[in-house]
């Protein structure tokens, strides 16, 4: 799919914490955003850990505080966890997000720093398709989360690390699934399916196949297995602890909370956009990743 490429674009970009593959990438992409006079914003927090020279050297780079800031592409530069912080910040925008891989796995951000250059080159003139990935969203009464309520990947809920299993109860849509004993209960959209719950024995799930799963923590029953339901339902969540509190993680962002508190988890009202380069696919990606076809003797 082409898109228009006539007019100037605007890239904001986020990243982790300074690196010298970092440093050198970021150095990559703004040569690259530059040559096409590209307007561009970089996090505030991400410039404080990037040498000085970097961005003395572009001395056309706005710095951006808070979430007060409008763009045509965001561009995360790191693994899929700082993408994955790159789609709170983003969060109900729409804005397309460019996944740089400096991390390891890159299931997510799958642009390799090697190939900033033809990749960006071909993005900003048009050439590339929009993924669209499905997010949660948290509810709680009783007490308030700290961080966002929206997850990407996956809502856990876990036993605090000196705690015995916990009790967690499920209803779906008012309607009685299971009553958990386990260390956690891991709840994906398709996109996590291939994080978290795929370590405890989830099924990978196709994207915008519009389906939840439920996984289990090292169930306490040998019987237990994952459950897949349309992300249309509500999902309530009742849990009890011997140590009378437990953990939230949303995105790998954890909380600790009591059992006071009630939870429900629902499908957003938004998704989150994803670019992918004209040849790459989330099937690519997958087969890639997983090393299927792989033979090592």
């Amino acid at each position: 799919m082409t898109k228009n490429a006539s007019q100037q674009k605007s890239f904001i970009i986020f990243g982790n914490e300074y690196h010298p593959i970092i440093a050198k990438t970021l150095y990559d992409v703004l040569m690259v955003l530059t040559h096409h006079n590209a307007r561009i914003f970089v996090d505030q927090e991400f410039a404080a850990s990037i040498s000085n020279h970097i961005l003395k050297t572009f001395p056309a780079i706005q710095l951006i505080d808070g979430d007060d800031w409008d763009a045509d592409f965001a561009v995360s530069l790191g693994g899929d966890g700082t993408l994955l912080k790159t789609a709170g910040r983003v969060g109900c925008r729409k804005t397309p997000i460019i996944g740089i891989n400096t991390g390891r796995l890159g299931f997510l951000a799958d642009v390799k720093p090697d190939t900033v250059f033809p990749v960006l080159n071909d993005i900003l003139e048009g050439n590339y398709t929009e993924e669209a990935h499905a997010v949660m969203q948290i509810h709680t009464e009783g007490e308030t989360l700290q961080g966002s309520p929206f997850a990407l990947n996956d809502i856990a809920i876990l036993k605090r690390d000196d705690a015995s299993m916990i009790s967690i109860r499920v209803d779906i849509n008012g309607k009685h699934l299971n009553t958990y004993q386990a260390d956690g209960l891991i709840v994906s959209t398709p996109t996590g399916s291939t994080a978290y719950s795929l370590s405890n024995g989830g099924p990978i799930i196709a994207l915008q196949t519009g389906v939840m799963c439920l996984t289990a923590v090292a169930p306490h029953s040998l019987n237990i297995r994952p459950v897949v339901i349309r992300d249309d339902a509500e999902i309530t969540l009742t849990i009890a602890s011997r140590t009378h509190n437990f953990l939230i993680a949303i995105d790998g962002r954890s909380e600790k909370h009591s059992e006071k508190i009630q939870i429900k988890v629902t499908k957003a009202p938004y998704k989150v956009i994803v670019v992918r380069h004209q040849d790459t696919n989330y099937f690519t990606i997958l087969r890639q990743k997983m090393m299927w076809g792989a033979d090592n003797r």
